[in-house]
């Protein structure tokens, strides 16, 4: 199984394959886990403990011992770097995009996906000096 190094680009990665195409299953649900104990309202319950600009813990352990495969890395073509991504709201359930927190730090994970072709979004939300460097000498197409 694949080791990810940045946390953020591994989340990227899930995005495609588990609410994109839907081929890492089961989707989590930060909302269903946290019904399951008997929280009605989520966003207010993030709010009231202070964790409105953080991943969670729940979603950070999940996310990060979950494992996948080579060959499901190998179906992944493209990635989209979007505030909007259902990943990201699964970590941090209010977060409104204005910050860094879901920011790519490092592409050292790039190898792990051996046909990734085309990256959307990368100007805002991948901080690594030289990415377009990195992304052409992979033959990989930016598109902004």
């Amino acid at each position: 199984m694949a080791e990810f190094k940045d946390f953020n680009f591994k989340l990227a990665v899930i995005e495609a394959l588990m609410y994109g195409d839907g081929t890492l299953t089961p989707a989590f649900s930060i909302d269903e886990r946290f019904r399951a104990r008997g929280v009605g309202d989520l966003h207010s319950h993030v709010y009231e403990n202070g964790w409105e600009h953080t991943v969670l813990d729940e979603a950070r352990a999940f996310f990060e011992a979950l494992e996948i495969s080579d060959e499901l890395l190998a179906t992944v073509d493209e990635l989209v770097f979007d505030g909007g991504n259902q990943v990201f709201h699964e970590c941090s359930p209010v977060w409104d995009g204005e910050d860094d927190l879901f920011d790519v730090r490092s592409l050292d994970d790039l190898p792990l996906l051996p046909n990734l072709k085309r990256v959307l979004g990368a100007d805002d939300m991948v901080a690594v000096p030289g990415k377009e460097e990195v992304f052409a000498a992979r033959g990989i197409e930016v598109v902004r």
